[in-house]
């Protein structure tokens, strides 16, 4: 059963999730906030500094809240300091915030409030040890407030310690839960939402993309995020109603109709995964998403064995976007696979021009040159594609380009180099069956038996064990050729070059009886050599 794809699934998550996922909390007594998301400052300059306090486990959130220490009420001038020192938070003044937050600690230090303050102004300015410290002593202090742990989760975060600032974010959401107004709650929820999804978390997820729904319904959004995630969780029957309650809301939600075809798919059920997305694009009206739907219909199309019904996809996907250079990629790869070879070139060409530094397409336009015989025009495709800074895959399908053409055109010492860089990046039977050629061509005969047996033993071809056992004599290693060619023999009597190298390897060890009744085979077959080796 084909499973949806996690990478692309992983990567909508990413997508859809609110930049502000890590947004810091003020008191929520003030309903005050300071806009300070990962995102959108720089990164912080001071190093993580293992020596912050552990903050104690949280105590049972419904017993009553006990101070971990007695609190002395704040006095009429402390209050005043208080809100000076807020006001100035608020108004981003931050040198004027720390002094006042930190003269209040040292006054009455077993209240929250300037801790949590001082926290936030701390953070603002970059110095994350001095705010982890503050933001732990609010914890201590009021271990009912999930303003704490909430805070310490970002600064977790920022200095990329994931797996603390995931346990940080839990214990604010427990804190939150049924405490804190809708809003708070959805952004602690993101921030547990977001270190979920880059754990891989996807069970986790869901319960906490559960949740946040709950708070808000008509969040399309936070729907199609709990879609995914529960598909990625492996519940792609239970992702179903959320996902096309999406499309019911939007019917132009093109990553729910992509969803939808992906858990089809991933229930073995392709027909009606291509039906979903047909009735998906006859209301969208914007290519480029159009070419998406198509697109994923093709691959489908294609999983299932109906390759001309995907070509045709493919196609309809370059109508709907001509600016689509994937499309027509997606296009040529369809037309190789049908043996389209000259469709496929035209596909090529068409995503070259629409993404001339594309490495990828410029191999794959090179390999379908070679394919057609157009060794010149194969070549420079390929070195095109090596100046391109390919990954290691497209540089290995490039080098392979390079080395056969080099090899038809009697080039055999930088064949041999190329199709050796190549197949020491991707080892691949066609690969080492070539420079096997390369090597018996520069009578290296030792180096083209090695390459070739890699061949044999990746894909054991007729074509690579007759080379390889002709490597094999040339090596003067005649009992291993003549076990490569008996069993060619067995497999295929009506061989006449397998029987004349048979008579070869055996009349090579001195057997002549059994080397001319190899050779009469090869020539009652039509092998010119065989009769005249017997003569």
């Amino acid at each position: 059963m084909t499973q949806p794809n996690p990478k692309v699934l992983l990567s909508l998550l990413l997508a859809a999730a609110p930049v502000a996922s890590a947004q810091t909390l003020l008191d929520t007594s003030a309903a005050l906030f300071v806009q300070n998301t990962l995102n959108q400052m720089p990164p912080p300059a001071v190093p993580r500094v293992p020596g912050v306090p552990a903050v104690p486990t949280p105590a049972d959130p419904t017993a009553p809240a006990k101070p971990a220490v007695p609190v002395t009420p704040f006095t009429p001038a402390q209050l005043a300091t208080l809100g000076q020192a807020q006001s100035a938070l608020r108004a981003g003044k931050f040198g004027q915030a720390r002094p006042l937050f930190e003269r209040l600690i040292s006054q009455n230090y077993a209240q929250p409030e300037p801790h949590f303050g001082l926290g936030l102004t701390l953070f603002a300015q970059g110095d994350l040890k001095g705010a982890a410290f503050e933001f732990t002593q609010l914890t201590a202090l009021a271990p009912e407030r999930y303003e704490g742990p909430y805070n310490l989760g970002v600064i977790a975060t920022r200095e990329g310690r994931h797996a603390d600032a995931l346990k940080f974010y839990a214990e604010a959401a427990t804190l939150a839960r049924g405490k804190a107004d809708a809003a708070p709650q959805r952004q602690v929820l993101e921030a547990l939402a977001a270190e979920q999804t880059r754990a891989g978390d996807f069970a986790g997820l869901s319960a906490t993309l559960a949740e946040a729904v709950a708070l808000d319904p008509n969040d399309v959004e936070a729907g199609f995020r709990l879609a995914q995630a529960r598909t990625l969780a492996g519940q792609g029957a239970l992702a179903l109603p959320g996902a096309y309650a999406v499309l019911q809301r939007q019917p132009g939600h093109v990553d729910a109709a992509l969803l939808v075809a992906d858990i089809y798919v991933a229930q073995g059920l392709g027909s009606r995964a291509v039906r979903e997305l047909d009735a998906v694009v006859g209301r969208i009206k914007d290519g480029a998403d159009r070419a998406r739907l198509l697109l994923r219909k093709a691959d489908i199309l294609a999983s299932t064995g109906d390759l001309r019904g995907a070509v045709l996809a493919a196609q309809e996907a370059t109508r709907a976007d001509p600016r689509n250079a994937p499309a027509f990629a997606r296009l040529a790869e369809l037309r190789v696979m049908r043996g389209d070879r000259t469709g496929a070139l035209a596909a090529y060409q068409g995503a070259v021009l629409l993404a001339p530094r594309s490495a990828s397409y410029r191999a794959g336009l090179a390999a379908v040159r070679l394919s057609l015989g157009q060794t010149a025009g194969a070549a420079r495709d390929a070195a095109s594609a090596l100046r391109l800074t390919p990954d290691a895959a497209t540089l290995a399908r490039a080098q392979f380009v390079q080395g056969v053409a080099a090899y038809r055109q009697g080039q055999y010492g930088p064949a041999r180099a190329a199709l050796r860089s190549s197949a020491a990046r991707v080892p691949n039977a066609e690969t080492y069956l070539w420079l096997g050629l390369s090597a018996y061509a520069l009578k290296d005969y030792a180096g083209a038996a090695t390459a070739l047996g890699e061949s044999v033993k990746l894909d054991p071809t007729p074509t690579a064990r007759q080379n390889l056992a002709s490597s094999l004599l040339a090596a003067a290693r005649y009992p291993e050729a003549e076990a490569v060619l008996r069993g060619l023999v067995s497999e295929r009597p009506k061989d006449p070059e397998a029987w004349y190298l048979l008579g070869l390897a055996q009349r090579a060890q001195t057997r002549e009886a059994d080397a001319r009744l190899s050779l009469k085979t090869a020539a009652n077959l039509g092998s010119s050599k065989a009769q005249g080796a017997l003569k």
